[in-house]
């Protein structure tokens, strides 16, 4: 089916601004799926736009990669549109599926709850959940941390093929535990979560002061950590089926510390 979008074209100069952006807009409503590439008189036939206009506004999406043109002349849609388009999908069906499961963990726990993203050689807090206690290990949605040191970003450079230890054993536990790797008043523990290939998505971290949140905290939150992030993988649609395992184990390794210490 051809798509029809007609844009006015009378605004005056003081509004060009907006006018532009509007037809610009126009320009890449243009493409309909099954279109491969569309020609200027196609484009100007279905917007309704002047050819002048078209090739004015099509410099700027060139210059943004939101448009190509093609050695026949003809324009197709660019690079950046298949990026905003994967922010998009990843932007809201991870926060549908994460953030349930996220405050579920933050309930059960009292403590915050994060999911971090790599970002090159740095990683960033995605989503966050607070700390029901009214002193918190504070990180906010947006911010940068190194990948090298605390548990999320070690387990988010042992799952992209990060060599020796801690990673090794991180990939053979599917968690990391870590008291004061990166800041020595805060401890976390961590477990990554997957997509479909498997591909990594991020990690899902549980953390706050080390004042209260101990190793033998962070040891008795293993389990449920890891099977929150079993739970988000199967949402996602891949196979956890090694992550729910993970679980099983550290649940029995907490409960064989308990029956020690009531020994």
């Amino acid at each position: 089916m051809v798509k029809q979008i007609t844009v006015t074209q009378s605004e005056p100069a003081s509004t060009n601004g907006v006018a532009a952006l509007d037809r610009a807009i126009a320009i890449l409503d243009a493409f309909a799926t099954a279109d491969r590439s569309l020609s200027l008189a196609e484009i100007a036939a279905r917007t309704g736009l002047y050819k002048s206009t078209i090739l004015r506004l099509a410099n700027s999406l060139l210059r943004g990669q939101l448009l190509e043109r093609l050695d026949d002349g003809r324009y197709r849609v660019g690079p950046a549109t298949f990026r905003l388009g994967a922010l998009y999908q990843r932007s809201v069906v991870a926060i549908d599926i994460l953030l349930p499961i996220m405050r579920d963990l933050a309930e059960r726990s009292w403590e915050s709850v994060a999911f971090y993203v790599r970002s090159g050689d740095v990683r960033t807090c995605l989503y966050r959940v607070e700390s029901k206690h009214p002193i918190r290990y504070t990180i906010r949605e947006g911010d940068v941390l190194p990948l090298l040191a605390g548990s999320g970003g070690r387990v988010l450079a042992a799952f992209s093929g990060q060599q020796g230890e801690p990673y090794e054993t991180i990939r053979k536990t599917y968690h990391c535990l870590s008291v004061g790797d990166r800041d020595p008043e805060t401890a976390g523990v961590s477990a990554p979560v997957f997509g479909p290939g498997p591909t990594l998505l991020g990690a899902l971290t549980l953390s706050g002061p080390s004042t209260r949140v101990d190793a033998a905290f962070l040891q008795r939150m293993k389990n449920p950590l890891i099977e929150a992030a079993a739970r988000a993988t199967r949402a996602f649609g891949e196979d956890a089926s090694m992550l729910e395992q993970a679980a099983r184990k550290a649940g029995a390794e907490t409960e064989g510390v308990k029956s020690l210490d009531s020994a």
